[in-house]
């Protein structure tokens, strides 16, 4: 008897499943407002340099101070970061006898010194109340401290990720679950009152590492108590609880538009995450893995009590519950590593490959995501629809796979979204309408590409080391997404080249694709040698009953 027949005698799919799914999956709706976040605490307001401090006694307008203050730029509007050294009340003079006002203060922009704005900036806040660029006067010079914001929020989301994982193997997951949502609320809480922007990235960072905790382990919880059979419908559902997500970040910042009150209300559900985490059971199969089978034991008991099946549950003893996992406790004891994964010729070659699918896909997706600004068009709006997108675009890469394979719909998806952000270097930004929607198919395709390559990556991977090489590979998308921030700063020198390089990325990575061998209907390989043995045409003799199994465990992280 495996020990998926025992957890059939408890009830799979009963009361428990049910309620332990949703509470699991409710944290999850949040981790999109987590990694978005900076779309609207780090928005940039129109800003221009202060008056001159000798000016602010007088009774001039604040549009005639600006005129005499600020020079303007080749389009028309107020520098951002140079005033004039004095005021030009001869511009003054002229605005009140002619009309040809931008003439003369431009001309006269030429004409005179200016300085930085050395008594600080005026920002014009109609769509925000405040935002971290207000309060802390990160533009300008400091302008790059935005970027580095989110770059150091992914550092995190990667640490966490290292930590999390290995303190979970170790402790349970359970008692992660917990640390990880408490970790994520005190963390938020304490970045929506910093004092400085030092603060606010070290809580930033604090919240990273706690939203890889959470999701982790929440995964794991969720996988570990249901049946293989329901594993792809549950999977589905969760990955949309993260498109879900951003949908409800851009209604939650669309009527909270202090930054701090948002960054308050994305973390404080978190809090009730934690109280309700107590109830958790913890994973009996790790229990088990961990020689604690009497805990065990008794948390299936306590699964067919609630699922009222208590009679079926007190026929479970040690033995039965011990020879039920058999198999995995066999499995444990391997000594590979990460190096397996470069030591021979086709593993070291997949393996590159994925690297660059992972890190591309990420790189590029944040790249769009994070940066929404730079359309022109309503940061809320084009929230929704870069969240709307995804629904689609889940669905359409999920029947490709199914029917043309995994290669082609991976190769697809990246070169299509490098072609799409490509394009929107050449179309004026007064065409905001064709630059959003480009925008919106190379963010949908770069989602196809993070479900596609969840599966692919799993399927090429042998049994002995997969959990290694997809700790692998998702370590390159969270550096991807790490580095995706910084690129933007290129903009100041060459205003094109963050557009190519996130464009060329997913191209690139597109055509390294396509060195991967397929893995529609081929057995999945168990060992090293079987790998090898594709690679150089030799047929596998992994059984494709395997197949069908892995497919229905893994598919748990499709249309993530």
């Amino acid at each position: 008897m495996a020990f998926g027949d025992l957890l059939e005698q408890v009830g799979a799919t009963g009361r428990f499943q049910v309620l332990h799914v949703t509470f699991l999956c409710l944290p999850m709706f949040m981790m999109a407002s987590q990694n978005l976040l900076q779309n609207f605490v780090a928005a940039v307001p129109p800003h221009y340099c202060s008056e001159h401090r000798n000016l602010s006694q007088s009774q001039l307008s604040p549009e005639e101070a600006l005129l005499i203050t600020v020079p303007l730029d080749k389009s028309g509007k107020p520098e951002r970061c140079q005033r004039y050294i004095a005021p030009q009340w001869h511009l003054l003079a002229k605005n009140r006898t002619s009309n040809p006002e931008e003439e003369e203060n431009t001309d006269s922009g030429f004409d005179v010194d200016l300085q930085g704005c050395t008594d600080g900036w005026s920002y014009n806040m109609t769509e925000m109340t405040s935002t971290i660029i207000s309060d802390w006067h990160l533009v300008c010079d400091l302008r790059p401290l935005k970027q580095m914001a989110q770059t150091i929020y992914m550092g995190g989301v990667l640490v966490g990720s290292i930590v999390f994982g290995s303190l979970a193997d170790r402790y349970g997951r359970r008692i992660l679950v917990l640390i990880s949502n408490l970790v994520m609320a005190i963390g938020g809480t304490c970045a929506a009152f910093s004092t400085s922007f030092s603060l606010f990235c070290l809580f930033r960072f604090v919240c990273g590492m706690a939203l890889s905790g959470s999701g982790l382990n929440s995964l794991s919880l969720i996988l570990e108590w249901i049946p293989t059979r329901v594993r792809t419908v549950v999977g589905t559902g969760t990955g949309y609880c993260y498109t879900i997500g951003q949908l409800i970040l851009a209604a939650i910042a669309y009527f909270t538009r202090d930054w701090r009150r948002l960054t308050l209300a994305v973390s404080l559900p978190f809090y009730v995450s934690f109280l309700y985490s107590w109830w958790f059971l913890e994973s009996a199969r790790w229990l088990v893995l961990k020689n604690k089978s009497e805990q065990a034991l008794k948390n299936l008991k306590s699964v067919a009590r609630i699922n009222g099946r208590s009679e079926e549950g007190n026929k479970i003893d040690l033995e039965m519950l011990q020879e039920s996992m058999k198999k995995e406790l066999s499995c444990s004891q391997g000594s590979y590593s990460m190096l397996d994964l470069f030591r021979t010729p086709t593993m070291r070659t997949m393996t590159i490959c994925l690297s660059a699918v992972w890190l591309s896909t990420s790189f590029a997706y944040y790249g769009l995501a994070m940066d929404l600004q730079k359309f022109g068009v309503d940061i809320y709006l084009i929230q929704v629809i870069f969240g709307a997108v995804d629904i689609p675009a889940k669905v359409v890469i999920t029947l490709s796979m199914c029917f043309a394979g995994r290669r082609p719909s991976q190769c697809a998806a990246l070169i299509m979204a490098g072609v799409a952000i490509l394009l929107n270097l050449v179309v004026p930004y007064e065409k905001q309408t064709a630059r959003t929607c480009l925008a919106v198919v190379g963010k949908g395709c770069l989602a196809a590409s993070f479900s596609c390559c969840y599966l692919y990556a799993g399927e090429l991977f042998p049994t002995v080391i997969r959990q290694s090489g997809m700790g692998w590979v998702s370590m390159m998308a969270r550096i991807g997404a790490m580095v995706a921030p910084m690129v933007l700063l290129l903009d100041d020198y060459i205003p094109w080249l963050p557009g190519l390089i996130y464009g060329g990325a997913p191209i690139l990575s597109g055509v390294a694709a396509i060195f991967l061998p397929e893995t529609l209907g081929v057995p999945l390989p168990d060992t090293i040698q079987d790998v090898e043995d594709r690679g150089s045409g030799r047929s596998s003799k992994t059984s494709p009953k395997k197949e069908t199994v892995f497919l229905q465990d893994i598919q748990d992280n499709l249309l993530k």
